[in-house]
């Protein structure tokens, strides 16, 4: 565990940090219209991947790698163990000068993550899990209060904007019945920890990319959270395609609570 967590920040350190409100020109491109890679991307993804072989060789499925290779996410499915990188995960953020994104990794096995690692830079705050060991912010072992016995005292993030118009009839009037519900800090790597940290009560999101959900969900899980597609199935490391929702909450009955309430079913 604490192996990759020195690989994630002296990658960081080497070629992430040094370009934050420093990239160049030409050093930000679109991998597709409004979605950013940078260099420090790139060039993070190739060192954690080689690091990663390293320490233990089996496939890596990276982000930018899959970018220019859709069919090496297929090792999420096909292989008994990978790695899954994403090497700056925030990049709109990091490209605008945003202090929200973060470096991650996990260990997927039979499509599972068993562990997690989320670095970010700019507070200098590493969180990790293992399954069914626990998770740790910088060490310490987390544990998550449970939520106001309210909805109108819970805080939420939602994706708004990769929801279809056919997707959750009414929404828009439903989320009045939480506290607070904004559209997230456009980063995974920022949403989750505070979820696990007890900031946030629940995120909702639609577009569910491996890279960006996989080291969260276990993450919130080992501080006996939920990360579950909203027909209740668990979560899992699934290659890119058919998008079906994912809610994640800080306990159980926040889980349920919240998944009644969007969908408007009797609570």
């Amino acid at each position: 565990m604490e192996k990759v967590a020195e690989i994630l920040t002296e990658a960081s350190a080497e070629v992430v940090e040094p370009r934050f409100r420093a990239l160049a020109a030409g050093e930000v491109m679109e991998k597709s219209p409004g979605d950013l890679v940078t260099v420090a991307d790139r060039e993070a993804e190739v060192i954690i991947t080689r690091r990663l072989r390293e320490l233990l060789p089996v496939p890596v499925v990276g982000e930018e790698a899959v970018a220019a290779d859709p069919s090496l996410a297929r090792a999420l499915h096909t292989e008994p163990a990978c790695w899954l990188v994403d090497p700056v995960d925030g990049t709109a953020n990091f490209v605008a000068g945003r202090p929200d994104f973060a470096v991650m990794v996990s260990l997927i096995r039979d499509g599972e993550a068993v562990a997690a690692w989320i670095w970010q830079p700019m507070t200098r705050t590493a969180y990790a899990a293992e399954l069914g060991a626990g998770a740790w912010r910088d060490g310490q072992r987390l544990t998550h209060a449970p939520a106001a016995d309210s909805p109108e005292k819970w805080r939420g993030s939602m994706k708004p904007w990769f929801l279809t118009k056919d997707v959750f009839p009414g929404l828009r009037d439903r989320v009045h019945a939480f506290g607070q519900v904004t559209g997230g800090r456009r980063a995974a790597g920022v949403e989750y920890p505070q979820v696990a940290d007890g900031d946030l009560d629940f995120l909702v999101y639609w577009r569910t990319l491996p890279w960006d959900h996989a080291p969260g969900s276990l993450l919130v899980r080992e501080t006996g959270g939920v990360s579950a597609r909203l027909d209740g199935t668990p979560y899992r490391a699934d290659p890119p395609g058919g998008e079906d929702g994912l809610l994640v909450a800080g306990d159980p009955e926040t889980w349920e609570r919240t998944r009644a309430i969007l969908l408007g079913l009797p609570d």
